[in-house]
């Protein structure tokens, strides 16, 4: 089992730039793929940033890539994902998953079996 609870979200300006934190417990050592989810009302979830905790072999989706990096304190056992020049269209619940590192490619949701709670980002114009 693996406990997550993700944190760090708000409300925000375009432009400005969050923190989101992942703060991961239990029996880490199995699921070594922690990815960062979001979904907005009426849209499917969609994976944005993984890392493989191992070693630390990064993915991103092409709407982040530039913007978010997704980190990761091995003694904290926290994951990171850093946003800026947040946009309106990152608007949407954010959920940190922790998965194996095989079963799939990196946005293959059903991989993931722990999920977080979600923590809402909002971006307003």
């Amino acid at each position: 089992q693996v406990q997550l609870v993700d944190s760090g979200g708000g409300s925000v300006q375009t432009g400005d730039s969050l923190r989101l934190s992942c703060v991961a417990s239990g029996d880490t050592a199995t699921y070594t793929a922690i990815t960062w989810f979001r979904q907005s009302p009426g849209k499917e979830r969609e994976a944005v940033a993984s890392i493989y905790t191992g070693g630390g072999t990064t993915y991103y989706a092409d709407s982040v890539k530039g913007r978010f990096t997704i980190s990761k304190d091995n003694a904290k056992n926290v994951i990171y994902l850093q946003m800026n020049s947040l946009k309106p269209e990152d608007t949407a619940t954010y959920y940190c998953a922790a998965g194996p590192p095989n079963g799939g490619v990196w946005f293959f949701t059903p991989k993931y079996r722990f999920w977080g709670q979600g923590t809402q980002v909002t971006v307003s114009s």
